[in-house]
């Protein structure tokens, strides 16, 4: 991450009363090419206000603003779609690594306490917490340093994906007018923030107090993290009970072409077509295919064996495609759950 330089700010009066006479126009409407940086926060603001967010706060967040060339540059450097989708074992041994895990189950140990609460409210194992937390922020030891509001503003004036990016800006606001102290709004240059790295939309809408102190603390609060993993899990249908997935033995000369899947997914379309059909475990057992873990018969898998013939393979939950939902990516999703069972271990 890259150190944001400082920003002078106005007194607040100043700013208030400056930005409430600059922001004076209609409604947001499409950004025409060019147009300036203070242009388009005018717009923002408008639709702000339109959403209901206060005077106060439109004046205090958007007042002191410039654009953020680091940002355009992050931005713009984001890997394309490969034709072909790399190898996942080396990925895993970076990501699954001996230090994480060993992180992981310290972390464990410290928050034993507040874990079988959360379990119980939210129905998420404690292990797959952790697992987001050490993936996301590194179990909290690094959330980011960007400031938000100039992170978010500058990627939606950009224009490449203005309308993720503007609903967040507003979201934003939302969260400073409920509240939350513009001091904590630090974290990645893409917007996300605090030990899980919520984005503000998910913030409003799935944040939970987990210590019961009235504060949403996703920051320093280890208790308000892990129930608003919880609640986001819980929110994207995990069911409790089931494992993400098990390792699985196929037979030599299994041919998994005859069990390609035969669904188009709304979303994450790449990540899903690398799946098998989903079938009853029982029915992968009549089939040479064996768990290596305990999975009850009925449940619905799908078979993924990333590395081709003769590398490892598992049995897929619907919980894994609940991972996808925080992160649509094969390689992470498969690291998320594979440390979640090592911290357990």
């Amino acid at each position: 991450m890259v150190q944001v330089s400082p920003r002078r700010r106005l007194p607040f009066f100043s700013a208030f009363i400056a930005v409430a006479c600059l922001f004076m126009v209609g409604p947001a409407a499409a950004q025409p090419a060019g147009q300036s940086f203070q242009d388009y926060l005018r717009l923002v603001a408008a639709r702000a206000r339109s959403e209901g967010v206060s005077e106060r706060t439109i004046a205090s967040v958007l007042s002191p603003l410039t654009p953020n060339p680091r940002v355009v540059e992050l931005d713009g450097g984001q890997p394309s779609r490969q034709t072909a989708p790399p190898p996942l074992a080396p990925y895993l041994a970076r990501h699954v690594d001996a230090t994480r895990i060993a992180r992981g189950r310290d972390r464990y140990v410290q928050v034993a306490g507040m874990l079988g609460p959360i379990e119980q409210r939210y129905g998420v194992p404690g292990k797959v917490l952790l697992a987001i937390w050490g993936h996301e922020t590194n179990y909290g030891s690094f959330m980011g340093d960007f400031d938000l509001a100039r992170s978010l503003a500058t990627l939606a004036w950009e224009g490449r994906r203005r309308a993720l990016f503007e609903g967040e800006l507003i979201a934003l606001l939302k969260m400073v007018d409920q509240g939350v102290p513009q001091s904590r709004l630090k974290g990645s240059w893409a917007g996300a923030f605090g030990n899980p790295q919520f984005l503000p939309s998910v913030y409003l809408r799935l944040a939970a107090d987990g210590d019961g102190d009235g504060d949403t603390d996703i920051w320093n609060s280890y208790a308000d993290t892990l129930a608003s993993i919880a609640n986001y899990f819980r929110q994207a249908g995990w069911r409790p009970g089931q494992p993400w997935g098990v390792l699985a033995t196929v037979p030599s000369g299994f041919a998994m072409s005859r069990y390609d899947a035969k669904l188009s997914a709304p979303s994450c379309d790449r990540v899903h077509e690398r799946h098998s059909q989903w079938k009853p475990v029982s029915q992968w057992r009549a089939l040479g295919v064996n768990p290596q873990a305990p999975i009850g018969d009925d449940v619905m898998a799908s078979l993924f064996q990333p590395d081709g013939p003769g590398t490892r393979a598992w049995l897929l939950t619907g919980n894994y495609r609940v991972i996808l939902q925080y992160n649509c990516s094969n390689y992470y999703a498969m690291s998320v759950g594979l440390l979640a069972d090592e911290i357990a271990r």
